[in-house]
């Protein structure tokens, strides 16, 4: 009896907490909603390198079509418009994408690299570590995780890159702007 009961105990908690890690998810996909058809001005914080395929140039998101299972961020670096960010809602959870596109529209040969949100995210922070097609397009990329956090205090987006558990690349969006 004591098992059955230890038994339905955990259960119960292990259904709650993914619902409550699902409504996190849910919440943030909501507050980047909430920016949607407004365009963001950002910059490079790391890597502080001057040779960075970023550095000096204006970086700007638009949180540009959204509906209640997509988000599509087109990220523009200087001119470069080649790159969105795609945020879905899906049967498996929230995941992350980054499309590259050529400017005739027709796909990069690397694009849709991305993950699903993992379990420790909040409703202002999400980690999404790299999944298995990510692995076949990018194979040293394997350890990737990005992460997208809302601060309401400094009233930014950033967008951060981690691989191997080091610092790749981090950008900071102003959205007072």
């Amino acid at each position: 009896m004591k098992y059955k009961l230890l038994r339905v105990f955990v259960l119960l908690w292990t259904s709650q907490a993914t619902v409550f890690a699902q409504n996190h998810k849910d919440v943030f996909f909501e507050n980047i909603s909430k920016l949607c058809g407004h365009s963001y001005n950002g910059k490079t914080l790391f890597p502080n390198d001057p040779t960075h395929a970023f550095a000096g140039k204006t970086l700007t998101i638009k949180i540009a079509e959204c509906t209640d299972r997509e988000i599509r961020i087109p990220f523009k670096v200087g001119k470069d418009t080649s790159r969105t960010w795609i945020l879905s809602k899906t049967e498996k959870g929230l995941l992350f994408k980054h499309d590259h596109r050529h400017e005739d529209g027709t796909p990069h040969d690397v694009t849709l690299y991305g993950g699903y949100a993992s379990t420790q995210g909040t409703t202002m922070i999400q980690s999404f570590p790299a999944d298995k097609q990510t692995h076949q397009l990018v194979p040293e990329g394997k350890t990737n995780v990005w992460t997208l956090s809302l601060n309401e205090a400094d009233n930014t987006l950033t967008y951060f890159l981690e691989r191997h558990n080091k610092p790749r690349y981090k950008a900071v969006f102003d959205l007072s702007q």
